[in-house]
């Protein structure tokens, strides 16, 4: 990550006004500090291809070197949304970055893609260092589980454009898969649809998930209703779930034809995106609704369309294979809890891929 380098010119005159930088609201010592504050970090996350470290002008990468013959890149970009909002009214700042990067890296897996290299974008009115560096330690472990470098990134101090205390946050991946290995692969009628189960709300839907805690008039230190032991803002802070390193066994396993991730849009607005032109996805088995949801829905009368249509609702990640019971015990293995949630079926020639709902999630006690 480089000091803040993408901020306006300073306003200095030195031989007539004599303002400086700082005086202007942008501190270059603290954009150094952070850099050396997070370097440990960064360092944490080094793998085969990385060439260089923090503090040049851009990173490099050998793919050769990673192992790759034919490859084709994938890239992704994407935010952890007004989910800061609870960060920032709490100081919980330690697992938003691992949201950042899940965000980013499990789009990037769907596609058969092994996670490369990650950078972030880190900007507020006046940088915290201390702040700073809890979210880039998060940032860190989301790479470290997802097995991608922490090449470097940006942290842009903007006087005047945020609230005091206030930052945004973007993350950028890179990975790459062989050719021959890309997905969605040969998805076809007669496969199964097994779901992942997510770690919770993740990083979608979060202004209607502020709304409703408004509604409901808890504070963010009151105990959770859903989760024991936990304040509201520390349950809804659970990170979102890593898929990297599962669908990536499956798929190096060639036990699976496709995956989606389920984020914004939720099941139906998700897992058409995979799926061929005539095949639809039938869901027709329950699967466990996780308690936080069920608050969700009760707490804000949310309709069970609309449930469907914003969260995930516990269900992450989805896979299409033609060998379920391998696919199962193989997930087992690996600590996944994971359902048998329905089915590929053929549909009118050339029409659209689409989602079919055959049973009825209950949100309500």
């Amino acid at each position: 990550m480089s000091p803040t380098s993408r901020n306006e010119n300073p306003v200095t005159d030195t031989e007539t006004s004599g303002l400086t930088y700082r005086e202007a609201g942008v501190d270059i010592e603290a954009g150094d500090s952070l850099v050396d504050a997070i370097k440990p970090a960064a360092r944490a996350t080094l793998r085969s291809g990385v060439m260089g470290g923090l503090g040049g002008f851009g990173a490099l990468f050998d793919l050769k070197a990673a192992g790759f013959t034919d490859p084709v890149l994938v890239s992704c970009t994407d935010g952890v949304g007004t989910k800061l909002n609870i960060a920032i009214e709490t100081g919980l700042h330690d697992t938003v970055g691992i949201d950042l990067v899940a965000m980013c890296v499990n789009d990037l897996v769907v596609q058969g893609a092994e996670p490369l290299f990650f950078l972030d974008y880190f900007a507020t009115g006046k940088l915290s260092v201390k702040d700073a560096a809890r979210v880039v330690a998060g940032i860190s472990e989301g790479c470290v589980r997802s097995g991608c470098a922490l090449v470097g990134g940006e942290t842009a101090e903007m006087p005047g454009m945020y609230a005091p205390g206030h930052y945004d946050l973007a993350g950028f991946s890179v990975g790459a898969a062989e050719r021959s290995k890309l997905l969605p692969g040969d998805i076809k009628p007669g496969q199964t649809l097994i779901g992942l189960a997510s770690s919770g709300v993740h990083s979608n839907g979060f202004s209607l998930v502020r709304r409703i805690r408004e509604h409901s008039g808890l504070a963010w230190t009151a105990d959770a209703p859903f989760a024991p032991g936990q304040s509201l803002a520390e349950a809804l802070m659970t990170p979102t779930q890593l898929y990297v390193k599962q669908v990536l066994d499956l798929h190096r396993a060639n036990l699976i034809s496709g995956a989606a991730h389920i984020t914004g849009g939720g099941l139906p607005g998700n897992l058409p995106r995979v799926l061929p032109e005539g095949t639809k996805a039938i869901i027709d088995a329950k699967w466990p609704i996780p308690p936080v949801f069920k608050w969700l829905a009760t707490a804000g009368n949310v309709a069970t369309d609309e449930m469907l249509r914003v969260f995930n609702c516990g269900i992450g990640m989805i896979v299409a294979t033609s060998e379920p019971d391998a696919v199962l015990a193989r997930l087992q293995e690996l600590g996944e809890t994971a359902f048998r949630l329905g089915h590929i079926a053929a549909s009118e020639d050339g029409a659209a891929p689409s989602l079919e709902m055959q049973i009825t999630p209950s949100f309500r006690n």
